[in-house]
Formats: structure tokens, C-alpha cells, sequence
């Protein structure tokens, strides 16, 4: 009896991994992650430009059809901003913002944890 407790309880475990890397989220929850990440920042300057870097990716995002926020998300976004021709210092800056935003997700239990791992690599 425990054997098939312990199969289904791994079914289920597998279940819920396979429905996070399926996750899209939606514009209030990410913007639920975004303020949650803004009210953590000290500096006005910080949050300024974190601000306009999440809120510009959040566009592209909910532009984009039915995308999971993940890794190959994340590195399409980056490709278009390297077409877009800004500085590498500025592609550093929102991007750190993107990976802000996405631990703030897994925080609030919208992304699963491995997820935004591949993101932050």
C-alpha cells in the first residue's frame, strides 16, 4: 500500500513541476510582482529604473502569444534588446530587473523555484 501512496504522491509532485513550466502569467500577477519588488528597493533611482525596465518587459511579454515566463523567454527578450542597440550596461540593468521580477513570482508560488533558477544563470 505505501508504494502506490509514494507513486501517486510523485505523480502528483511531477504534475504540478510540469504545470509551472507551462505557467504564463498575467498582468496582475505580474504586476503583483513588480510592486512587491519596487516596495523592496531603498534607492529612488533604483526603483525608477527598475520600474521602467519590468514595465517595458511586461509589454513585450503580454504582446507576445502565450509565452511561460522561463529561460528561452528571458533570452529572446535579451536578443531583442540587443537588436534594439542599447549599451551592455543598460541590457545588464533590465535584465537584473526581469530576474528581480521573477523571484519575486516564485516568491508569491506564481513560478516554480528551478524555474527562475534557469532564469538567473
Amino acid at each position: 500500500m505505501e508504494v502506490a501512496k509514494g507513486r501517486h504522491s510523485m505523480t502528483m509532485r511531477n504534475s504540478r513541476r510540469k504545470s509551472w513550466r507551462l505557467q504564463t502569467l498575467s498582468l496582475p500577477e505580474l504586476d503583483q510582482s513588480k510592486s512587491a519588488v519596487l516596495n523592496g528597493l531603498g534607492s529612488l533611482q533604483s526603483r525608477r529604473s527598475y520600474r521602467y525596465a519590468m514595465e517595458e518587459f511586461i509589454q513585450w511579454y503580454c504582446s507576445e502569444p502565450r509565452l511561460a515566463l522561463n529561460r528561452a523567454v528571458v533570452l529572446r527578450y535579451r536578443l531583442q534588446l540587443e537588436g534594439a542597440q542599447l549599451a551592455p550596461a543598460t541590457i545588464n540593468v533590465r535584465l537584473a530587473a526581469i530576474r528581480r521580477l521573477a523571484y519575486e513570482a516564485a516568491d508569491s508560488g506564481l513560478l516554480s523555484p528551478e524555474l527562475v533558477a534557469g532564469i538567473g544563470e
